[in-house]
């Protein structure tokens, strides 16, 4: 303990004014940590002391997975990015849950769910969403205090047919998830990869549904992408992008979805984020949380604590009193 409070005067930065309630969750900050950093929930107490608003864990799956082909993982500290290839590692639902009975969360901890991954994955459509279902349900039913629930239907990282790209086949999924009624808000973590009519599509669907927001977004697939700096992507392997070759396309979907669905759902914007000035393009785009990996990788965790620091000189400039007055101040709003 003593240590973690060491740690914290060290590193984390606390400001009124960056304070918020979100989806009637109280923040302390908007910068949260995303899946796929702490995916067995390991670190949910330690986290907090370098100045995290918010982490999720995960992603979990109902079954457990013991990650794909090695390497897994790989930097291209040119590009400011990450190869990731997880492809959901994790140790199944119902022992994370176990591990995590009676802990006592400092702060704000979501989870985030996915389809169970295997390396030859024969999964049906159906059985993909009964799977799914499967970890719901034992997060309903368990105790432990998770404030929100991320459904992750964008890795691009796992194996088999299924897909939720589709409109009809996503709507199927969020009937069946509506029908169990979950009290704690859904985030549905979306990709960055698909086109503004397919992203559109999507959201068209999200939004019949008391779905609380969305994640813009995950992974970059485009290898081509001008971003990304070329001697080091030939020595990469199988895997898709984080960190700045992902900031580019989410901030553009971050501006869509904001701009036409902005008075139904919350955004939470990832993908880039080094830096206060990034977090807060972000938030001026639409984004009313931000979330990251990659930046405190390569910046280290006093960047969290930085950023935090940064947003309120911003928010000083341009004279908001608070975090929330520069939501969607980029950004004009259609009425839907």
């Amino acid at each position: 303990m003593f240590i973690r409070w060491i740690i914290g005067k060290l590193l984390s930065y606390d400001d009124s004014r960056l304070n918020s309630e979100i989806a009637g969750i109280k923040f302390e900050n908007p910068i949260g940590l995303a899946a796929g950093f702490d995916y067995d929930g390991q670190l949910i107490n330690i986290l907090p002391s370098v100045g995290f608003g918010f982490q999720t864990i995960g992603t979990v799956t109902d079954q457990s997975y013991d990650g794909n082909p090695k390497p897994m993982l790989g930097r291209l500290p040119m590009s400011r990015s990450l190869l990731v290839n997880k492809g959901f590692k994790n140790s199944g639902m119902s022992l994370i849950l176990e591990n995590l009975k009676g802990v006592k969360f400092d702060h704000v901890v979501g989870i985030s769910i996915g389809k169970t991954n295997a390396r030859k994955s024969t999964m049906t459509q159906v059985e993909a969403v009964q799977d799914i279902l499967s970890a719901f349900k034992k997060v309903k039913a368990s105790p432990v205090p998770f404030s929100y629930c991320e459904l992750n239907i964008s890795c691009p990282n796992l194996s088999g047919d299924v897909t939720f790209y589709e409109p009809i086949k996503l709507e199927q999924l969020l009937s069946a998830i509506t029908e169990l009624n979950i009290i704690r808000p859904i985030f549905i973590k979306m990709p960055i990869t698909l086109s503004d009519d397919g992203t559109t599509a999507l959201l068209d669907i999200i939004v019949k549904f008391s779905i609380a927001g969305v994640i813009i977004g995950n992974l970059h697939k485009n290898r081509q992408d001008p971003m990304l700096i070329t001697e080091e992507v030939t020595k990469c392997g199988d895997g898709s992008f984080s960190g700045k070759p992902a900031e580019k396309r989410s901030n553009e979907l971050i501006r869509l979805a904001y701009s036409q669905y902005g008075r139904k759902l919350i955004i939470i914007g990832c993908g880039g984020v080094f830096t206060a000035e990034d977090a807060y393009k972000k938030i001026k785009l639409g984004a009313s949380l931000i979330q990251l990996i990659t930046g405190m990788v390569y910046m280290g965790p006093s960047q969290i604590g930085i950023i935090n620091r940064g947003l309120v000189k911003l928010l000083e400039r341009d004279g908001y009193k608070n975090i929330i007055d520069a939501i969607g101040a980029s950004t004009v709003r259609l009425s839907t």
